[in-house]
């Protein structure tokens, strides 16, 4: 081999390790993006590894204990979602210089106490708020801060707020307005003469079967179509019942409704439910974190019904934004009286009922101490509870085996004794 030869092949050894180094080096540089981008995404859900079980058994009530906590905190994973985002401030939650310490309480004749509550009624997270301070948090069954945990039919409570929202903006006219002037495809329905009103009392009179366990109810039927993800078919649901009775006649709890409420914020406002209330509630106020929210149909209107997750905390501030009669960063975000007015009593065809929009009022079972309180409430034992009077918030994360069970402690009962108690 001549000296010409042997330069030759010494400077494609030195070519070729020179690839290979800047080889090495790219795979390097993928192995770290790849731990940025997998640390990002525990961030955002940081159980995403968790095994899971399906929609149907959620609703059957079929899930194994720790299979359904890790849905319930996972539900992300089983629509596609749109991100609320929060804001660059956070409301701060400081700990209060009065905790909560273990209460006694009666319910249904018998003595219970903190620990019974949250042991009985498989509470996986629960957080009492006094005058804006942290009186008492835990969490539960494998939760912490940065667990997002599902709303259910709290978040019916949120779309109800944003209708307010969108009336004190001008989007919606009247609350006495008919749905047909928002929304076309109503016209011709049984949901024809039916107001915004009728509409958050759960009263339009349309005909609805909210029967979670049942595969032939309205309820089932609804989350059939939301699993085919085929847009606007929720909305077509609605349009093909038929009427049960006169608007603002009967009250009738309807997860359906909700959708049409959904519908109507999306026409009012030109915009996705989500970018909304992270507009005018989630980072005004300032949430620490951002929510996420089912969809109906991928890139479609969000499910005004259910669906929403977000933290504790979060689920916390947006209690002490009713209780500050919906006030956000200095600003009036829903008409002056809204919050009273919605979670009130109404009177429906004569006869009161204990809701109002979108929020369930407390009926009052220990002398005054739930005076004036109301909630927002989802299967399983979800709650949000405004007690205007205490300056108490109580949210409450449960993972009930039915959706349609009753807990073993009367949550009311319990609001009652931790609103007494952090007096």
């Amino acid at each position: 081999m001549t000296v010409q030869e042997r330069q030759v092949r010494r400077g494609d050894r030195l070519i070729k390790a020179t690839h290979l180094a800047w080889i090495a080096v790219g795979l390097v540089a993928c192995a770290g993006l790849l731990a940025v981008v997998t640390s990002a995404q525990a961030v955002i859900n940081p159980h995403a590894g968790e095994k899971i079980g399906n929609v149907q058994q959620v609703y059957d009530g079929t899930l194994m204990p720790d299979i359904q906590v890790n849905t319930f905190r996972n539900i992300d994973r089983l629509f596609p979602t749109r991100t609320v985002r929060h804001g660059a401030h956070v409301y701060p939650l400081p700990a209060s210089d009065k905790p909560l310490k273990n209460v006694q309480f009666k319910s249904g004749n018998k003595t219970y106490d903190l620990y019974d509550y949250v042991s009985l009624n498989r509470v996986s997270g629960l957080l009492v708020l006094k005058d804006g301070k942290i009186a008492f948090e835990t969490y539960q069954l494998g939760n912490h801060e940065t667990t997002r945990w599902m709303s259910m039919s709290v978040v019916k409570s949120m779309t109800g707020t944003l209708i307010g929202a969108a009336i004190k903006d001008g989007y919606i006219h009247s609350i006495d307005d008919p749905l047909t002037r928002y929304v076309a495809e109503l016209s011709g329905s049984a949901y024809e003469g039916v107001s915004v009103r009728n509409l958050l009392q759960m009263a339009s009179g349309v005909k609805w079967d909210e029967t979670y366990t049942d595969p032939k109810s309205d309820r089932r039927h609804m989350l059939e179509i939301q699993q085919a993800q085929r847009p606007g078919g929720v909305l077509e649901l609605m349009t093909g019942l038929p009427r049960a009775a006169a608007p603002g006649s009967r009250f009738n709890y309807s997860t359906g409704e909700t959708q049409v409420a959904a519908a109507l914020l999306h026409e009012a406002v030109h915009k996705p439910l989500a970018e909304y209330l992270s507009d005018r509630i989630w980072s005004r106020f300032g949430m620490e974190a951002d929510a996420t929210w089912w969809l109906e149909s991928a890139n479609g209107v969000e499910v005004g019904g259910s669906g929403l997750s977000a933290t504790l905390r979060d689920y916390g501030r947006f209690g002490m934004f009713l209780l500050g009669g919906g006030k956000a960063g200095g600003v009036q975000i829903v008409p002056e009286d809204w919050v009273k007015d919605a979670g009130s009593p109404k009177i429906v065809d004569g006869k009161p009922v204990d809701y109002g929009y979108l929020l369930w009022p407390i009926p009052d079972s220990r002398g005054t101490i739930n005076e004036g309180a109301f909630e927002a409430r989802g299967i399983f034992g979800q709650h949000v509870y405004v007690n205007p009077t205490e300056h108490v918030v109580i949210v409450v994360w449960s993972a009930l085996p039915k959706p349609g069970g009753t807990a073993p402690i009367r949550d009311n009962d319990f609001f009652a004794a931790a609103s007494q108690a952090v007096r």
